[in-house]
């Protein structure tokens, strides 16, 4: 993905998220420079990995196969471990018209998924073979905001705006916006993008990108690399 996009993206992006009546934290806007020059003060943000995440999944097809995240606050695995301190995570997503968030499931992070505007979101569900395989066939039960939800291997919910689930470790799940863009809330466990993602085919989690013109701000996937 070219530069020049991830940064066409991000301000599509703030559009959006202001015309829902959310702001992002002020670190958000930063420039690369303003990064480092606040890189000690900002280290937790740095190392918990907050921020700016844009993602076509190394594809290089995003309009139809990616995902627009912003990583708002983070604990650490350590207090999820000891059971104790800061032990969860919140993020804004934005789900294009049928663009695909593929087919993966998280080993720790527990989450919910909210529709906090826009169009419907669907997601696609199954459940896990008993090794936390793939399960095609294996339906399951969610909660949909707190009620329990069956569903078959599959089946496709469907949430309008206002509308949440909860999705356990090993609960598959694919997303795309049904109709129209969505905005996401997800508020979940200690969030991993390292390690606890894993997705039914061998793709990528972050972007490839082509340096065609200077960054507008920094992507979590930057910040080994650029400061």
């Amino acid at each position: 993905m070219k530069r020049s996009r991830v940064n066409q993206i991000m301000a599509e992006a703030d559009e959006m998220i202001r015309r829902f009546g959310f702001i992002l934290p002020p670190f958000a806007y930063w420039s690369p420079d303003e990064m480092r020059a606040n890189r000690s003060a900002a280290r937790r943000v740095i190392e918990r990995r907050m921020g700016w995440d844009i993602t076509d999944y190394g594809q290089g097809r995003f309009d139809t196969f990616g995902l627009f995240l912003f990583t708002l606050r983070n604990g650490k695995l350590a207090d999820l471990q000891s059971g104790q301190g800061m032990c969860y995570a919140e993020k804004l997503l934005i789900s294009r018209k049928d663009q695909i968030s593929p087919m993966h499931r998280h080993m720790i992070k527990a989450e919910d998924i909210i529709n906090r505007g826009g169009a419907t979101l669907a997601i696609q569900l199954h459940g896990s073979n008993p090794d936390g395989s793939f399960g095609e066939n294996v339906a399951g039960t969610v909660l949909c905001d707190g009620l329990e939800t069956p569903f078959e291997a599959g089946e496709i919910l469907r949430l309008k705006p206002g509308q949440s689930v909860t999705l356990m470790p090993g609960d598959w799940h694919a997303f795309w916006g049904d109709g129209g863009d969505v905005l996401i809330g997800e508020v979940s466990t200690v969030n991993d993008d390292l390690t606890d993602n894993i997705f039914c085919e061998p793709i990528g989690r972050f972007s490839d990108i082509e340096e065609d013109e200077p960054p507008l701000h920094l992507l979590v996937s930057d910040y080994e690399s650029l400061l």
